[in-house]
C-alpha cells in the first residue's frame, strides 16, 4: 500500500493507531526541537565567558539569530506541506537543524556561532507548519484542540531535556561537546520518521479544493479581524515568553549564585510538569468551551495569562532562591495554556488546504516579536540598565518584560468580539 493512496474503509479502521503513532513521533520530534533551542538557554552563560559577549549578543543567539530565517522560511516550506509529502519535509528538516546544533559547538566566536544558529533555525523552519497540518488530518474538530497541546506538549519535554543534559554535559565535558552530543540523535529520529510515518490522507472536502498562494492566505487571513488581534496576542505573549524564559537561568545564575547544572535540575521539572499540564488543560478546556462557544478559544488564553502577571513578577522579586523557583510554577502553567488553542482556532478560520500556511504565518507572527525580539529586547535594557543598577539590571529588565502579558490579553478578548462573525464568514 503506498503512502497516500488507501481506501475509505482501511482510513476509518487503522485512523487510531495511524493517528496516535504519528502524533507521538510529531511529539518527540518537537521535543527535539526545543531541546536543541534549550541548549543556548541554559548554556549561555557559559558561552558568554568563554566567547567573550554582551547580554544583547546572547539575546541574539537565542533570538533573532535562530528566529529571521525559521520564520521566513516556514511561509514556502508550509507552501510545500498545503501540495506535497509533509512527512518528508519533516523528516529533512530534522536532520539539517541536528547537524546545524552539533556544528554550534565548533563555533570559536560570536559570528560563527550566529551562522551556525542561522542553521538551525532554517532546519527547524521545516517543523511545525506541515506537523499542524498533518494533525489537523488525523483528528476531527472537536479533537483538534487537545491533539495539538499534546504536540505542544514536545516543548516542555524538549525543555526540560534540554535544561538537564546541558546542565549536566557542560559540567562534564563543557559547553561545546553539549551541543554535539545533543544535536547528532536528531539524525536517527529523523530516519524514523521517514520510514516508519505514513503521509496522512487529506480528507475527501479538502482534496476537492484547489492549492492557494501564500498570497491568496495572507489576504485571506488578514481580513479576519479576529485573526488580526489574535496572532498579535499570540505574538506579544511569545514575545514575554522567550524574552523572559530565556533569560531565567542567567537570572538565577547572577542574581541568586547557583551553578547551571543545580538551575537546571530546579527548571527542568518545572517546565516539564507545568508546562505540560497547562498545554494540555488549554487545549481540553478550550474544546470544552467551544462546544458551547467558539469564542472561549480565545478567551481562555485571555484570562490565564491575564492572572499569570503578578505571579510573574514575583519570580523576579523575592529574595529567596527556592521560594522565587516554587512561584514560577504557575505562571508556567498559566503561560502554557495559549498555544493549543491560538492554533486550533486559526485553523477553524482558513479552508483546509489553507492550514499549513495559516500556521506559518501565525508562526511568523509570534516568532518574529517572541523569539527574534523578545530575548534581544531583555539584553538590550539589561545592557542599558547595567551602567545605573549593576547585577540588578537582568531583574528589571525581565519585570519591564512580563508587563506587555497585560498589553496581550486585551488583544486575545478584543479577537473574541468579531470571532463568531468571521468563522460563519
Amino acid at each position: 500500500m503506498s503512502d497516500t493512496a488507501t481506501t475509505t474503509e482501511t482510513v476509518e479502521q487503522g485512523m487510531n493507531k495511524v493517528s496516535v503513532y504519528t502524533l507521538t513521533v510529531l511529539t518527540i520530534i518537537y521535543a527535539l526541537n526545543f531541546m536543541d533551542r534549550q541548549l543556548v538557554v541554559i548554556l549561555q552563560e557559559a558561552i558568554k565567558a568563554d566567547l567573550g559577549l554582551m547580554d544583547w549578543q546572547l539575546g541574539m543567539l537565542s533570538g533573532i539569530a535562530f528566529a529571521l530565517f525559521y520564520t521566513i522560511l516556514g511561509i514556502p516550506i508550509a507552501r510545500m506541506a498545503d501540495t506535497g509529502n509533509r512527512r518528508n519535509i519533516i523528516s529533512m528538516a530534522v536532520a539539517t537543524w541536528s547537524l546545524m546544533t552539533a556544528v554550534c559547538g565548533l563555533a570559536n566566536n560570536f559570528w560563527q556561532m550566529f551562522l551556525a544558529r542561522v542553521g538551525v533555525g532554517v532546519g527547524e523552519a521545516g517543523c511545525s507548519p506541515p506537523a499542524h497540518s498533518m494533525i489537523s488530518d488525523l483528528f476531527a474538530t472537536e479533537q483538534r484542540a487537545t491533539a495539538l497541546s499534546v504536540y505542544n506538549c514536545g516543548v516542555y519535554i524538549g525543555i526540560v531535556i534540554g535544561f538537564i543534559a546541558g546542565g549536566y554535559l557542560n559540567e562534564v565535558v563543557g559547553w561545546r561537546m553539549a551541543f554535539i552530543y545533543v544535536g547528532l540523535p536528531g539524525v536517527l529520529v529523523a530516519l524514523i520518521m521517514r520510514f516508519t510515518v505514513r503521509e496522512p490522507i487529506r480528507v475527501m472536502a479538502e482534496a476537492a479544493q484547489p492549492s492557494h498562494s501564500m498570497g491568496e492566505v495572507f489576504r485571506y487571513l488578514w481580513e479576519k479581524r479576529s485573526f488580526r488581534h489574535l496572532a498579535l496576542a499570540g505574538g506579544l505573549h511569545a514575545f514575554v515568553g522567550y524574552g523572559v524564559g530565556n533569560w531565567a537561568p542567567s537570572f538565577f545564575v547572577r542574581l541568586h549564585e547557583v551553578s547551571i547544572a543545580e538551575i537546571s535540575l530546579w527548571l527542568a521539572p518545572i517546565a516539564a510538569f507545568a508546562g505540560a499540564v497547562g498545554a494540555l488543560a488549554g487545549g481540553w478546556l478550550a474544546d470544552k468551551g467551544a462546544e458551547r462557544d467558539q469564542r472561549w478559544n480565545v478567551w481562555l488564553p485571555g484570562i490565564a495569562i491575564l492572572i499569570s502577571v503578578p505571579f510573574s513578577m514575583g519570580v523576579y522579586l523575592l529574595d529567596s532562591f527556592q521560594a522565587a523557583v516554587l512561584t514560577s510554577i504557575l505562571p508556567v502553567m498559566l503561560g502554557a495554556t495559549y498555544l493549543g488553542p491560538t492554533i486550533a482556532i486559526t485553523h477553524s478560520l482558513v479552508e483546509p488546504r489553507m492550514r499549513a500556511v495559516a500556521s506559518a504565518v501565525l508562526f511568523l507572527i509570534l516568532n518574529l516579536i517572541g523569539m527574534g525580539m523578545g530575548p534581544w529586547i531583555t539584553g538590550i535594557i539589561s545592557d542599558l540598565l547595567q551602567p545605573s543598577l549593576g547585577i540588578q539590571s537582568l531583574r528589571w529588565a525581565l519585570i519591564i518584560m512580563i508587563l506587555a502579558n497585560v498589553w496581550c490579553a486585551v488583544h486575545y478578548f478584543i479577537a473574541a468580539r468579531y470571532l463568531r462573525e468571521d468563522l460563519r464568514q
